[in-house]
């Protein structure tokens, strides 16, 4: 069963990056996350994150970060480590 680790605060379209704050738990690259909101439903893996413009491995909780998305996502879509 998934766990929810955290909720989508901003999207940039130019660039597809969704930025997440991390409520629960942690998130490493390669992780498998579904992104799920009214209108968006994505699984995929995770294979770039960045805080402040610098690459990251790993993020925890109350962490806020940039992940590369294959599509638009919306702020208070919810975030869930497969």
């Amino acid at each position: 069963m998934a766990d929810k680790i955290g909720v989508i605060e901003n999207f940039f379209a130019k660039i597809n990056v969704g930025v997440l704050h991390v409520t629960s738990g942690e998130l490493s690259l390669n992780d498998t996350i579904s992104i799920k909101g009214s209108t968006t439903d994505i699984t995929m893996t995770v294979n770039s994150m960045q805080i402040d413009r610098k690459d990251v491995e790993l993020v925890k909780t109350g962490e806020k970060v940039g992940l590369k998305v294959p599509e638009r996502v919306r702020p208070g879509d919810e975030v869930f480590k497969e």
